[in-house]
């Protein structure tokens, strides 16, 4: 007999949704959602789709009805419990739109419990379009089968980041003057963490002392060639994923 044919298929279009979700639960998906699974991915009823509520986890959920506007679904089964994701923000520099864009893609992939946009005096920008920069944060995790989303907090100027830091979390900032090579930083840290990542230009003198004057910042090298704000972002963060992270837990 032939094999029966798994369900969900790997295929299935994957979905955030706002809804906590849980087994049988019936949504309408509108807007982006359904245009989507209707126009894109052409789904019709008893298809399956893989929904994520970034709270209870990932399931498996069943078309009922797809209208021009509007997909009916029905959530079947758990296939997943959210992730979960290691102790580490990453705290970069805004840069251009579209170097950004990479790092926000980068840091959901990579895993960052949290990104903290900064505002530094040689930074090009000094906005950011939240809503924008959440769509390209779900977008991420949804193309990459992540079952939890990285918080991302509106721009603060360094200034107030600094004045206002969590003393049971070490800050490693990237320092382009010198510092503990970062993989050597990270492994002596056990505990909460983040990483700060300086704009194009760097931190200017003024910056380096006011966060070197801060009890948890340390300051850490990314090796000796210089690096773009957004290399630097996400060079920074695959290192403290490899030396303390979850790259070396067993899948």
């Amino acid at each position: 007999m032939p094999a029966t044919p798994a369900w969900p298929p790997r295929s299935a279009p994957r979905l955030f949704v706002e809804d906590e979700l849980g087994e049988g639960r019936a949504l309408a998906l509108d807007g982006q959602h359904a245009h989507y699974l209707g126009k894109v991915m052409r789904v019709r009823e008893g298809d399956a789709v893989v929904l994520c509520d970034n709270v209870t986890g990932e399931w498996a959920a069943r078309v009922d009805d797809v209208e021009k506007r509007r997909v009916e679904v029905t959530v079947v089964e758990r296939l997943r419990e959210r992730e979960s994701v290691p102790e580490v923000w990453l705290c970069p520099a805004l840069l251009k739109k579209d170097r950004f864009d990479l790092v926000l893609e980068k840091a959901t992939e990579l895993g960052a419990a949290c990104i903290q946009p900064v505002i530094t005096h040689r930074c090009v920008a000094d906005k950011l379009n939240l809503e924008r920069a959440r769509t390209i944060t779900i977008e991420a995790a949804e193309q990459c089968a992540r079952t939890a989303l990285p918080e991302l907090i509106a721009p603060m100027k360094l200034e107030a980041l600094l004045r206002d830091w969590p003393s049971e979390r070490a800050l490693f900032f990237a320092d382009e003057l010198g510092g503990t090579p970062a993989a050597e930083a990270y492994a002596a840290h056990s505990g909460p963490a983040a990483i700060l990542i300086g704009p194009e230009g760097g931190f200017d003198n003024a910056e380096r002392e006011a966060i070197r004057a801060l009890s948890e910042a340390r300051a850490i090298s990314l090796g000796p060639r210089i690096l773009r704000g957004e290399t630097a972002a996400i060079a920074a963060l695959s290192a403290w994923m490899a030396s303390s992270g979850d790259w070396q837990a067993t899948r």
